[in-house]
């Protein structure tokens, strides 16, 4: 999904990266009782990305998400979210998403479909995202791509069916993502 810009399309190809864990977020909410819609935060422990700026088809993606670094913003609020009733991280401490197509809507905006795998579960999930830009950072060290993505979750679909009239079904999720160009990136299945 989410390298020098090719000197031409015939040398155009993906160039890999590795997810910058620091600035990329994972930002998700629900309802409580009709009252609110609070927010946790979510970090992402590794990934990578390959991306084509010039044909998008051959973009990929693999990430995974450590639950156990959840912030509700309380202690006591995380330590429930974390149990076998909500997150299971006992089970099951990351989320795995590793993509399987993308769609190219514009210049600038697409679709990344892919699986998830959260508590066991694997299901589907479609990422409408925005391709923000591509460059080098302020002091030219490195090669970033970056990406913005949205994903509506229902929380029944991975076995989380605790607290049905207090807490909401639908699960807002929000992605910022940044990507520093490592061409030494292994993406096999076997090297993750």
């Amino acid at each position: 999904m989410a390298a020098c810009w090719p000197l031409s399309a015939a040398l155009a190809a993906p160039s890999t990266y590795r997810y910058d864990t620091t600035h990329s977020q994972i930002v998700f909410s629900i309802d409580h009782n009709g009252f609110s819609r609070p927010f946790g935060r979510l970090h992402i422990a590794k990934g990578w990305l390959r991306f084509d700026p010039d044909d998008w088809s051959q973009s990929a993606t693999e990430l995974d998400i450590d639950l156990a670094s959840l912030d509700m913003g309380d202690a006591a609020w995380n330590e429930a979210v974390l149990k076998p009733a909500f997150l299971d991280v006992e089970k099951a401490r990351y989320a795995h998403f590793v993509s399987t197509s993308v769609e190219r809507k514009d210049d600038t905006h697409g679709v990344l479909h892919g699986n998830l795998m959260l508590r066991g579960v694997t299901k589907p999930v479609d990422l409408p995202f925005t391709f923000n830009r591509m460059g080098t950072t302020i002091y030219g060290l490195h090669t970033m791509a970056g990406f913005s993505a949205t994903a509506m979750l229902q929380r029944d679909d991975f076995g989380m069916t605790s607290n049905a009239n207090s807490i909401g079904h639908s699960v807002s999720v929000w992605l910022e993502l940044e990507a520093v160009q490592d061409d030494h990136i292994n993406t096999t299945k076997e090297s993750q």
